[in-house]
């Protein structure tokens, strides 16, 4: 394990579906101490992760993970995520710059799902609304989990889009972002613009829907 340009420290992941499990591991593997939080750390899928992937990935709740990272992640389910947030506890968060890589996904009208939350608001938006004192960065949203790590393409590297008010917490994503393999990110600005990162969601669903397949992303092209 060599040092990447994010220093070593302790990470807390909420969450334990594929995106909070890859991005776990991702840590894990960079030489950061991490602890995956779940409503059931003891449950048998997580278990079975956590003796294989995720050897090293220590698990708890997540008033455990938020308590543990100095840097944290949160990768529930979109529209569980307030709910999570409270069972975590917001002081747990305080201080600490916290990566959003969650999406608003509403399935109840069937595939391709559609935005729970639209307009002038964003999911991004309410999870800083939540976390006043904790600096909140959109990142990983718009591109597929088997990506997040050492992305590869046939015919290029995508472009990691993300959003945040913190200048210094968006350096720090980006210092994670490259150990992990990208590019440096594209910000497009304050949290607000996760109301349009978590859109292109919703075109990458598309287009894997009509593609038939998930290897794709999207790059952005500079003349």
């Amino acid at each position: 394990m060599t040092n990447g340009r994010l220093s070593r420290r302790r990470v807390g992941v909420l969450g334990s579906g594929e995106v909070g499990r890859r991005l776990a591991a991702g840590f894990a593997g960079r030489g950061h101490h991490v602890l995956i939080g779940s409503r059931d750390p003891g449950k048998p899928e997580l278990r079975e992760w956590l003796s294989g992937e995720g050897a090293g990935v220590e698990a708890g709740t997540f008033a455990e993970a938020a308590e543990h990272g100095e840097l944290l992640v949160l990768a529930v389910l979109g529209n569980a995520a307030e709910e999570a947030i409270a069972e975590a506890g917001a002081k747990g968060f305080s201080g600490k710059v916290v990566i959003d890589a969650m999406n608003p996904l509403d399935f109840s009208g069937g595939f391709p799902p559609k935005l729970s939350i639209t307009g002038e608001d964003s999911l991004g938006e309410r999870v800083q609304r939540a976390l006043p004192d904790a600096k909140v960065v959109k990142a990983f949203n718009t591109i597929g989990n088997p990506y997040f790590v050492d992305p590869s393409f046939s015919e290029s590297q995508p472009t990691m889009l993300i959003a945040g008010d913190d200048e210094d917490a968006k350096r720090t994503v980006g210092d994670a972002l490259a150990d992990f393999g990208w590019p440096d990110p594209v910000d497009i600005g304050g949290i607000e613009g996760s109301r349009e990162l978590e859109a292109i969601c919703i075109a990458w669903v598309k287009i894997g829907g009509a593609r038939g397949s998930w290897d794709h992303g999207f790059k952005l092209l500079v003349g």
